[in-house]
This record gives structure tokens, C-alpha cells and sequence, in this order.
């Protein structure tokens, strides 16, 4: 273990990627990235924590915000319940912990959205917790290194890699421990083709003397994709876009325009003018050209953009309706909603 320690954390201190997060301790910006890296890609997540830390400064400036400007300065990344508990958890540090980042592991665990893998990551890089880490990255090089079928998604294969994980754990230097594993998973051990050849722990692996490094671990069944039929409507006022609120469920608290979700066999324009007249809205749909395809998870979502042109009165900007410009920043919108905003940017011609 000593020799396996030593090598990996010398690539680690001489390879790892600058990425911002890494520029300080401080455990709330530490919180903040692992939250937002939580099913996330770095390249994906590292402008929006600038932006997001750049908003939000500490940990204060954060818990004092509406969410509505939280879920704004994370719109697009996805997952929106991870902000949501961010903010909540921000507010109870703020009001049970004098603002401080709690460094107990069952205080910090008992927060909103906090999760074993957080309090490890969160607590060992902001405070030198002898505490370890297992995401799909370290799993991945644990069950490699071992040469083990194990899979973090089975509950006794996650006992046996966490058991491995506090074992190999460097109490010395824990922060950078965890984060050299989960480096090298995302950039040399990777899920296909690994570079064995620039591991820096290959002479301890299993699985690469075994010839088994791309066999394991065992790769997960792949969801059941599902397809969903969707209509919107663009209805448009003095160059202004009407929003609707989404209500319960996935995105709840989000900005989209007026749509409905349809059956195969329902007929588009009907069900929308009926939501549209559920929204106070009279007024003639158009068809338009314009088809979105947008994917969020298992869910391939196919969207027919109608236009509409409404007969005053019209709505008032409420809690669930609002008007904004096309090109709004700050406002938290779904990605779908960006998309067909978009459309009505380039102010294509009714059809």
C-alpha cells in the first residue's frame, strides 16, 4: 500500500488539471463543485461553478439569495434538485452553523442533498478529514486495481468498495488521496480503452496483469429509453416571449414556454389551444416548420413549436406567468426553453 500511495499521489501532484475549484479549501467553493460535478462532466460543470461562484462568493451571499436567482445561474446545467438543496443547506448552515461550513461528518451529512460520497469530499479536501470517497471514477479504479467484478450500483459490491476505499485511504494527505483517485479515473482509468501504459500505478493492478482492465468493472444495463411527444406554443407581445412557471415534478419551479405534453394520438393544435385558454390565452396557432429534439436522461422528447397569436386581453405577469425578452439571462429557464427562444430571436415568418 505504501509504494501504491506514494506513486499515485507523485502523478497527482505533478498532473492534475488546474481546474478553479482546485485553487482553494475553502469548503463551501469544495461543496459547490462536487455538488455541481455530481452526474456532470468537468468540461460541462466549469463555467457554470465561475459563473455561479462569481454570483455567489461565499457561502452567505448564497443562502440570502431567492431561489429563483439560484436556479437562474444554474440553468442549464440540469438536475435542478441539486441546487435546490444547495440553496436550503446554504440557509441552514447560515442559521444553526453561524455560516461555517460544519466539519463533523454527521453534521455535514445531515444536510439537504449531502450524501456519504459528499461528506467524504467535501470534508477531506476543505478540512484534512481522514474520510474517503467512492464515485463511478473510484469505483471503477478500486475494482481494477482488485481485478473484481464489482459494481458501485449493487449494495453489497458499494460495502466491499467503500471497505477497500477507507482501507487505501492516506490519512495523511486525504484531500489529495481522493482526488488522485478520482483524477485518474477521469483521465487515465477510464471506462473504455484505459492508458495502462501512463498509469502510475500499474505494476499494483489486478486486472491489468490478468489482461482484464477493459472487462471490468462490469458494465451497467442501459435504461430503457423512453419517447415523449410534446407541443409549445411562441406567443409573442411588443417584442416580449410569454413563460409559463412548470408546476410539480421534474423542473418544477422553472421557466419554459407554454406547452402540453401529448399522447401519440392526440392531436397537437387541440390540446394546445386547450392549455392556452387554461393560461387566459384566445388567439390563432400557426404551425411552423421548426422541430426540437431534446434528451434529459432516459427521456427523448419531441417537440412541434407553434405560433400563436393572441387576441387581448392577455395575461398579467404573475407568480406563474411572466413576459421576458427572447435573449433573458436571469431567468432560470429549462434548456428546452433556451432552444425555443431561440426560434423567436430569429423571428422566423408565421406559417
Amino acid at each position: 500500500m505504501a509504494g501504491l500511495r506514494r506513486a499515485l499521489l507523485q502523478w497527482y501532484r505533478r498532473n492534475a488539471r488546474a481546474l478553479p475549484w482546485r485553487a482553494s479549501r475553502d469548503p463551501y467553493r469544495v461543496w459547490v463543485s462536487e455538488i455541481m460535478l455530481q452526474q456532470t462532466q468537468v468540461a460541462t460543470a466549469q463555467p457554470y461553478y465561475e459563473r455561479f461562484i462569481a454570483r455567489f462568493p461565499t457561502l452567505r451571499a448564497l443562502a440570502r439569495a431567492p431561489l429563483d436567482r439560484v436556479l437562474a445561474a444554474w440553468s442549464g446545467l440540469g438536475y435542478y434538485r441539486r441546487a435546490r438543496n444547495l440553496h436550503e443547506a446554504a440557509g441552514i448552515v447560515l442559521r444553526e452553523h453561524a455560516g461555517r461550513v460544519p466539519s463533523e461528518p454527521r453534521a455535514f451529512g445531515a444536510l439537504p442533498g449531502v450524501g456519504r460520497y459528499t461528506v467524504g469530499a467535501v470534508l477531506s479536501i476543505g478540512f484534512g478529514a481522514p474520510l474517503p470517497v467512492l464515485d463511478g471514477n473510484v469505483a471503477r479504479v478500486l475494482a481494477r486495481l482488485s481485478a473484481r467484478p464489482w459494481s458501485v450500483r449493487r449494495p453489497r459490491d458499494a460495502r466491499s468498495l467503500w471497505a477497500m476505499a477507507e482501507r487505501l485511504l492516506d490519512v495523511a494527505s486525504p484531500g489529495d488521496w481522493n482526488q488522485a483517485l478520482m483524477e485518474l479515473g477521469a483521465t487515465v482509468c477510464t471506462p473504455r480503452a484505459p492508458r495502462c501504459e501512463a498509469c502510475p500505478v500499474r505494476r499494483h493492478c489486478c486486472a491489468r496483469a490478468l489482461g482484464r482492465q477493459e472487462d471490468l468493472p462490469p458494465a451497467a444495463p442501459r435504461r430503457a429509453g423512453v419517447r415523449v411527444r410534446r407541443a409549445v406554443a411562441l406567443v409573442e407581445r411588443a417584442g416580449r416571449v410569454l413563460l409559463v412557471r412548470r408546476e410539480g415534478g421534474l423542473l418544477a419551479g422553472l421557466w419554459e414556454p407554454p406547452g402540453v405534453e401529448l399522447s401519440d394520438h392526440e392531436p397537437a393544435e387541440r390540446m394546445l389551444a386547450r392549455a392556452l385558454a387554461d393560461l387566459g390565452l384566445r388567439g390563432a396557432l400557426h404551425a411552423t416548420p421548426a422541430r426540437i429534439r431534446h434528451t434529459i436522461t432516459h427521456r427523448s422528447i419531441h417537440v412541434d413549436v407553434w405560433r400563436f397569436e393572441p387576441r387581448p386581453p392577455l395575461p398579467r405577469a404573475g407568480a406563474r406567468l411572466r413576459w421576458v425578452a427572447p435573449d433573458v439571462r436571469d431567468v432560470a429557464l429549462t434548456s428546452l426553453a433556451r432552444r425555443v427562444l431561440a426560434l423567436s430571436a430569429r423571428a422566423s415568418p408565421r406559417a
